[in-house]
């Protein structure tokens, strides 16, 4: 099946039919996208990550459409026609595929079939021909009897018949779906029951605007609306005056037939009763996954950055969770991340307490001669910030604001009782926090990535549609930093290529049984881990200061034998050559070009150049200015360094030291046009902005990144 739906597929992502076909083969051989992607280029013509999945999700949709033509055709069973048959062999999408059986479908208790039961079809079927003798009134009196009181509810029923037919027509369906997308109109209107409450949702009161122009972010805002019961909603054609008149031609209708008018009315009553509101479902439907498409984009974007945030490295830091009434919780960790120390630091409850917090502050730098002191960019984190700085006062210590988003979270979790079992759950907190300064990565994979807060409207999409995007794009992270495979956790192992979480508790169990790995087959030995895991994971994993160079590297272990032989060709050890630029330059590529492929053998001699190369950016705090650390403090026209926090359709949030992110809308982000807000910034970005307005009560800050002049 896969090979069949390859060339469909190929043509669809305009992709070569031969890539995309190796590219099903191997997942349906157990394959992963990490995996594919990095060591099976020759196979894939060098289809990426992205690429990749995208293969495999429209071969998913190509099988939904065909299981769904399938149980179409088996529901209609003997009705089928030849000309029936045809039209559900040619349609492409499910939409065609549910027009064609839209009046073949079970319904339930409807007028149509209410009247049909009371004998009204015969009459209906008069109706419909528009015959141009007879007597509406006269021919209905005939069919008054019983569930038929007077000759009004006879033609009544006969006009419900015909707009059932009308409503079930593959071409009124579609032209009505077609006129929608280019007139029809969002009306929005506040619930009069809230219109004296002041709501997040009072700037979308009144707005009218076309279904083809509103933006997804807008869209998903008005659904939240709806369902907090503050808006309300409705798509409608301004002016459907043109609809009728075709529908009723399609229908047959002539005007100078004296069952004309009812036919009319049927149509009329088809469309407001029948097809309008189906279509404002159908459309609605839609752009609601149109708007989940595209703010889960918007959220992957954010995390693929936040999650390859510049590391601190394995270097000992103090970490602090601020805190005021309850004070800051403040631990010591080492280069590993494991907990040495912790203090409770009160800030703000006499001058005693605060000299007893500072002399705390120093005793846990120097217990583990902390390089950095991470602190929450939560409530009261700039004045933790400012009291760290003040404390220690030296220029070698790095201090920075680090984002908790989530650090609760972790902190009541299984993953955390594993770690830090025995220690309270406001200090698990703050040593999530230092571990995010020492590496990012490593640490925000414990949680799930819609927790970390780096979206848009993510609450109100698709749980589902979410949660995969967010899975790859934490999988392709992983798989390109690649794993330590002797420090990294269950769940960091858990991400890696081939490797579930099964799997990456008994590597963490087999390690503390048996000690540290020193080879990267050793991985063998660990129960659950076979010859697929170990080909699939293999390559992502990392052992420094192992019995092998080359278990540091990206260089898969199916290619030892090949570098070996490079080594002795250059007339040194493999150790030798691994990490020596000018040996690696002697190797001879021609030499070994029949046994593997030029995207194989350019991977081979970058990793021996740079191997296990970290492609995060090198670490740098962010620099606020010490003036700025209230809304108070900011002017219309001030200049500062912010550093982005999260990206949406509709602009950039930034940090600039104060407790509240500014906005920048998109129309502030560049002195030239820009199409989305992540073509010209990302998250952790550093930014030079200016100050366009503050609004203390809402506790809004307007930004600009135009240039200033």
């Amino acid at each position: 099946m896969s090979v069949a739906f390859g060339s469909r597929v190929a043509r669809d992502l305009r992709l070569p039919a031969a890539g995309v076909e190796a590219v099903l083969r191997q997942l349906d051989d157990g394959g992963t996208v990490p995996f594919i992607a990095r060591y099976r280029k020759e196979a894939t013509g060098g289809l990426d990550e992205v690429q990749i999945r995208a293969v495999a999700e429209r071969r998913a949709e190509l099988e939904g459409l065909e299981a769904r033509r399938a149980a179409i055709l088996r529901a209609i069973g003997d009705r089928l026609t030849p000309a029936l048959q045809k039209k559900i062999d040619n349609a492409t999408t499910k939409t065609e595929l549910e027009d064609l059986y839209a009046p073949f479908k079970a319904k339930r208790k409807t007028r149509a079939e209410t009247a049909r039961q009371r004998g009204l079809a015969r009459l209906a079927e008069t109706m419909w021909r528009q015959p141009r003798e007879g007597a509406p009134a006269t021919d209905a009196r005939a069919f008054v009897g019983e569930g038929v009181p007077d000759v009004e509810a006879a033609l009544a029923g006969a006009r419900d018949i015909c707009a059932e037919r009308i409503a079930d027509d593959v071409a009124v369906r579609r032209h009505v779906r077609e006129t929608y997308r280019k007139h029809a109109r969002f009306t929005v209107k506040k619930v009069p029951a809230k219109r004296k409450e002041r709501t997040k949702f009072d700037d979308h009161d009144g707005r009218d605007e076309a279904y083809r122009r509103i933006a997804s972010h807008r869209y998903l805002a008005l659904c939240r609306g709806e369902a907090e019961g503050v808006l309300r909603v409705r798509l409608a054609l301004d002016d459907d005056g043109g609809v009728q008149r075709w529908v009723a031609g399609r229908a047959g209708l002539r005007p100078r037939s004296p069952w004309a008018e009812h036919l009319r009315l049927a149509a009329t009553d088809a469309l407001k009763r029948l097809v309008y509101p189906r279509t404002e479902t159908e459309l609605r439907g839609d752009l609601k996954a149109r708007a989940d498409r595209d703010a889960v984009d918007v959220f992957a974007q954010n995390l693929r950055e936040l999650l390859l945030a510049p590391p601190f490295g394995g270097r000992p830091v103090v970490a602090i969770d601020p805190g005021q009434r309850t004070g800051c919780k403040a631990v010591a960790l080492d280069g590993t991340g494991r907990l040495v120390a912790h203090e409770t630091l009160f800030l703000v409850h006499g001058a005693q307490k605060l000299a007893a917090a500072q002399s705390a502050l120093r005793r846990l730098v120097g217990r583990v001669k902390a390089e950095a002191v991470a602190v929450g960019n939560g409530t009261h984190g700039r004045e933790t910030v400012d009291f760290v700085r003040d404390t220690l006062d030296a220029d070698d210590v790095v201090v920075a604001s680090v984002s908790e988003s989530g650090a609760s979270i972790y902190s009541a979790s299984d993953q955390a009782r594993r770690e830090l079992g025995g220690v309270d759950v406001v200090v698990r907190g703050a040593v999530s926090i230092g571990r995010r300064m020492q590496d990012p990565l490593a640490e925000l994979v414990k949680l799930d990535p819609a927790t970390i807060g780096v979206g848009q409207y993510q609450h109100d999409v698709a749980p589902a549609l979410l949660a995969g995007k967010l899975d790859a794009v934490v999988e392709d992270c992983v798989n390109g930093v690649g794993v330590a495979l002797n420090t990294a956790s269950a769940p960091l192992l858990a991400r890696v290529a081939g490797v579930g979480p099964k799997q990456a508790a008994a590597i963490v169990a087999h390690r503390e049984r048996n000690g540290r790995f020193l080879r990267r087959d050793q991985l063998r030995a660990v129960k659950g881990v076979g010859d697929k895991t170990f080909e699939q994971a293999a390559g992502f994993l990392r052992i420094v200061d192992g019995d092998d160079p080359l278990d540091a590297s990206a260089v898969h272990p199916e290619q030892y034998p090949l570098v070996a032989r490079m080594a002795a060709d250059v007339g040194v050890a493999v150790e030798a050559l691994v990490g020596a630029p000018a040996a690696v330059a002697r190797i001879d590529r021609d030499r070994y070009g029949d046994e593997v492929g030029a995207f194989t053998l350019d991977d081979i001699l970058t990793e021996l150049m740079k191997p296990g190369r970290d492609p995060r950016p090198p670490f740098e705090p962010p620099a606020f200015r010490d003036d700025v650390r209230t809304l108070d403090d900011l002017t219309e026209g001030m200049t500062l360094e912010g550093v982005v926090t999260n990206v949406t359709d509709f602009g950039a949030f930034v940090d600039i030291g104060v407790k509240q992110d500014g906005l920048i809308h998109i129309s502030q982000l560049a002195d030239h046009f820009v199409r989305h807000p992540s073509d010209v910034v990302r998250v952790g970005a550093r930014l030079r902005v200016r100050v366009l307005s503050v609004d203390p009560a809402r506790k809004r800050i307007a930004l600009s990144a135009k240039s200033i002049r």
